[in-house]
């Protein structure tokens, strides 16, 4: 199993040592998120700051960028890293769409998958010669002079995953994808029973195994070396749970265990302005239906229960406020774990 920390992006002037220290203790991959800061600039300082770690998003928004500009940052990435670089990309919502990023709304499924053949037509253009003739419903791209083309990267093709909450969207990801990411608000049950059917339906009409397919994601770690540690987690996880628990988006998790009522009730109180008092409609038993915990002695084997043959890889933090960083021993433990993700293989 491997193991993703999330970089501390509020200042760029941290993220050398940040990735450093990663690599050294032995994270398999580092990623930065699109909240607060842009995604890409910690990952252009962490290429030239490293020499092996994964580099990765985990997400950034696609809508809000055309898959031309994006191509460009993907390849200078891949060459400056030597292949190490994994692209994560999530459509969000229709009013973050629409009111945060000012771009036009359309159903995400089919505009993700134009833009996910976009980015490749544009790609093995530059990498295979192949004339540049994209024509969809939502993207064109037929101008390719030669002077826009940067030279070959010398390197396989950007692994491409998505973020995925809906039915649809998880069948795409195992229908055109390298990998999934799955969102922090699941539980194992939902991952088994709902997630992975959807993926591997979509694998079927793949062209990539099982084996290249990265499943990542899909709920918390809380730990810590001390029990006040992990006391101190799981009110941090409490509250991100009934956060994202308010939102209708994430419903068909609470009622997949019966708790639609609690998801009506977190979002009711969001309306009243009630955000600090949502984590204590979060119980113990809710909890742990989200998230592996235990302190550092004992989280090996609540990973093993609680993402054992469903997730390929975790996060060890889901914000750069959570620091996420697990001493190396425990590394090396939880990555003993079998997954069937062995690495990724898209050809040209």
């Amino acid at each position: 199993m491997q193991v993703m920390k999330i970089l501390p992006q509020q200042n760029l002037n941290t993220i050398p040592k940040a990735a450093l220290d990663a690599e050294n203790i032995g994270f398999d991959m580092i990623a930065s998120m699109e909240n607060r800061y842009d995604p890409f600039l910690p990952l252009g300082i962490s290429v030239v700051s490293t020499k092996k770690i994964k580099l990765g998003t985990a997400v950034a928004i696609c809508f809000p960028r055309s898959p031309m500009v994006m191509a460009n940052t993907c390849w200078d990435l891949q060459k400056a890293s030597k292949g190490r670089f994994v692209l994560g990309i999530g459509p969000q919502i229709k009013p973050h769409n629409e009111k945060r990023f000012s771009v036009p709304w359309t159903a995400p499924v089919p505009r993700m998958t134009e833009y996910i053949q976009a980015l490749r037509a544009i790609w093995r253009n530059w990498e295979l010669g192949e004339k540049l003739e994209f024509r969809g419903d939502h993207y064109n791209f037929t101008l390719m002079t030669p002077n826009f083309v940067p030279e070959s990267n010398g390197e396989s093709p950007v692994p491409i995953t998505i973020a995925a909450v809906g039915p649809k969207m998880l069948q795409l990801a195992g229908e055109i994808c390298d990998g999934v990411h799955l969102h922090p608000f699941c539980t194992r049950s939902y991952m088994e029973d709902i997630a992975l059917p959807l993926i591997y339906k979509g694998l079927q009409f793949s062209s990539i195994s099982r084996e290249s397919f990265q499943i990542a994601g899909g709920g918390f770690l809380v730990t810590g070396a001390t029990d006040s540690d992990v006391a101190k987690a799981m009110e941090w996880t409490r509250y991100r749970i009934a956060f994202y628990g308010s939102t209708p988006s994430y419903w068909p998790v609470f009622e997949h265990h019966g708790l639609g009522e609690l998801g009506r009730k977190l979002n009711f109180m969001t309306k009243q302005g009630l955000w600090d008092k949502l984590a204590e409609q979060i119980s113990d038993d809710t909890l742990q239906l989200f998230a592996a915990i235990g302190r550092h002695d004992q989280l090996t084997e609540a990973i093993k229960i609680r993402f054992g043959d469903c997730t390929d890889m975790i996060y060890s933090n889901l914000s750069a406020d959570n620091k996420g960083m697990l001493p190396a021993g425990l590394l090396q433990d939880i990555q003993k774990l079998a997954v069937p993700f062995r690495k990724f293989n898209r050809a040209w």
